[in-house]
C-alpha cells in the first residue's frame, strides 16, 4: 500500500510541474517565473492553467 501511494504522489508531482517541465524543455527565457507561478499558484486550477499557457506560448523574437 505504501508503494502505491509513493507511485501516486510521484505521478501527481510530475503532472503538477508539467508547465515548468515544458518551459524548461523549450528553453524559455522566463522559466524561473513559470516555475514560481507553478509552485505558488499551481494548486489552484487557474494558476496551473496560466502557467501551462505561458509555457506553451511562442516567444516573440524582436
Amino acid at each position: 500500500m505504501r508503494l502505491f501511494f509513493a507511485i501516486l504522489i510521484t505521478i501527481f508531482s510530475l503532472f503538477y510541474f508539467l508547465p515548468f517541465a515544458i518551459a524548461f524543455n523549450r528553453r524559455r527565457a522566463n522559466t524561473g517565473a513559470i516555475f514560481a507561478l507553478n509552485l505558488f499558484l499551481g494548486w489552484s486550477l487557474i494558476g496551473w492553467v496560466v502557467a501551462l499557457v505561458w509555457a506553451l506560448k511562442e516567444e516573440q523574437v524582436i
